[in-house]
């Protein structure tokens, strides 16, 4: 739980972070970020266009954030070690990853904000495509509260071409939702997990342009259609 002991070298890796985004990237435009609760756990969950994005998002926040980040990216030499500094922990995407849902509800039961990747990877065709499940669980066993960011332009960002033109990168968005819980149920099932997920990625999808929302297009589209519905049933 290294996460518990790094606060000094968090904050000087998230000064880093700030600097390279105003070199390499336009922005961070950030919305919505009064949306994020100032104190107590909570469960940040975004898109993921790029491996960039779990180093931009902390800096686009003045509370620490903890990050479930793939396996994977502990093994490259120079970003191993920054997501050490900031006290990221390790999740395998391979299968149901028991430790690292464990680990997860520990970041939040401790009152620290957790981050979280639901789709597991990157998308490289800019769409949001099916989550993963781990999120809903955290979500149900802890209590807290989901905030849903949706980011964008990360996509454009080039690596290692980028170090070489600054202040010639994309824009880049973040959007922070408002806060919200998973649907109540009496038991955790697996069914319950999986609808709890649809719904967090529609709101993750909310957020996006219509182009990015891939296969929650349709959820969000059916959700407007609820909600005109519900108002026009109070005129």
């Amino acid at each position: 739980m290294i996460w518990r002991i790094v606060p000094v070298s968090y904050w000087a890796v998230v000064a880093l972070i700030r600097l390279c985004t105003f070199l390499y990237a336009k922005g961070p435009d950030v919305k919505g970020r009064e949306n994020v609760p100032k104190t107590g756990g909570a469960i940040l969950v975004s898109n993921h266009l790029n491996n960039a994005d779990p180093c931009i998002l902390p800096g686009a926040l003045n509370r620490r954030l903890v990050i479930m980040a793939k396996k994977e990216m502990f093994r490259w030499p120079i970003i191993s070690l920054l997501f050490r500094l900031i006290g990221s922990f390790p999740v395998d995407r391979q299968g149901a990853d028991l430790a690292a849902i464990r680990e997860a509800q520990a970041v939040v039961h401790d009152g620290n904000l957790l981050l979280m990747f639901p789709e597991g990877t990157r998308s490289k065709d800019r769409k949001m495509h099916q989550g993963f499940a781990g999120t809903a669980l955290v979500a149900y066993r802890t209590g807290a509260p989901i905030v849903p960011i949706a980011i964008t332009g990360t996509e454009h960002l080039k690596w290692p071409l980028l170090f070489f033109r600054p202040f010639m990168g994309p824009r880049v968005t973040i959007t922070f939702g408002k806060p919200f819980y998973p649907p109540k149920v009496e038991r955790i099932t697996t069914a319950a997990a999986r609808t709890a997920t649809d719904d967090i990625m529609r709101r993750v999808a909310e957020l996006l342009p219509e182009s990015f929302r891939g296969e929650y297009a349709a959820a969000v589209a059916q959700h407007a259609l609820v909600d005109v519905a519900r108002e026009a049933g109070r005129v």
